[in-house]
């Protein structure tokens, strides 16, 4: 299987389509996506979304986002989804690596990332990358009622 990584530039019906399919995937709650609020997402300049195609088709995708801080460029890694049907060929691991490498250019001084610990795949590959645990929590406000 060949796999081709880009950075997505175009809020197209493919796009929309594979984040229709794929979103799923990822997250019970996750609610379509719609062409315009694709394209607030790649038009955001704090974000990059890495797409993977095998034989053209979308089956992977994940967004970083970086941000200037007092205490540096930072960088996140978000939304990481591979189709089920094209899972284990590596392609987590190939749009990880690009968005490392990206981070890495870009000048970040870390990237971060949450991940479910029911998630045991995601997480193998996140250690194996060398992302390390770290002692904190996660808070999260609900603003949507």
């Amino acid at each position: 299987m060949k796999i081709e990584m880009e950075i997505a530039r175009e809020a197209d019906q493919e796009l929309v389509d594979a984040f229709g399919r794929l979103l799923p995937q990822l997250s019970r709650s996750a609610k379509p996506l719609h062409a315009d609020a694709v394209g607030r997402i790649l038009a955001c300049d704090a974000n990059t979304v890495l797409v993977a195609r095998a034989d053209r088709e979308i089956v992977g995708t994940l967004t970083l986002a970086m941000f200037p801080l007092p205490s540096g460029l930072r960088a996140r890694i978000e939304d990481v989804v591979v189709d089920g049907a094209a899972r284990g060929h590596g392609i987590a691991g190939l749009l990880m690596e690009e968005a490392l490498r990206i981070a890495r250019e870009a000048g970040a001084r870390t990237v971060d990332l949450t991940s479910r610990p029911d998630r045991e795949a995601a997480n193998r590959l996140y250690e194996r990358l060398g992302f390390q645990s770290r002692e904190s929590r996660v808070y999260r406000f609900p603003l949507d009622g």
